[in-house]
């Protein structure tokens, strides 16, 4: 399962107004849920290209890593800039009960979706239960 403990949400939503710059990446918003035997996440990266995200895998922490960058074709001098630019980052920790080496992920409409799958020895199962025959004494008489 995701990992919920985060020590630096509290700071990160402080600081989430605060535009992001190349050198201060911003938190990417995302939605988790499971579905059935793995966990969906999905982040929002609008206006983003695929060749600026990137995914990582180190032990149990996974990164997502992306860029927006500045439109080549935008005037010198700007007239409204309310869409960030720059680096935007999430980590989350993996439980055990996740297998990192099988995730997938796809990127369309500005969202990332990563489908990590339940490790099978975390899945439910039943455990079959064995009749024994009650021991027989024979009685002489």
């Amino acid at each position: 399962m995701l990992m919920r403990t985060d020590p630096f949400r509290q700071l990160d939503q402080l600081f989430a107004g605060i535009p992001a710059t190349w050198s201060k990446p911003a938190v990417i918003p995302m939605d988790a849920y499971r579905l059935g035997d793995e966990f969906v996440v999905e982040f929002d990266l609008p206006g983003v290209s695929p060749d600026a995200v990137e995914l990582d895998v180190e032990r149990n922490v996974l990164t997502v890593r992306a860029e927006r960058r500045p439109h080549a074709e935008q005037p010198a001098e700007m007239e409204v800039r309310e869409r960030p630019l720059g680096v935007f980052t999430r980590q989350l920790f993996l439980g055990d009960t996740l297998d990192p080496e099988r995730i997938r992920a796809a990127y369309a409409d500005g969202v990332l979706t990563l489908r990590i799958p339940v490790r099978e020895q975390a899945k439910p199962r039943k455990i079959a239960i064995a009749h024994a025959e009650p021991d027989r004494k024979q009685i002489d008489a």
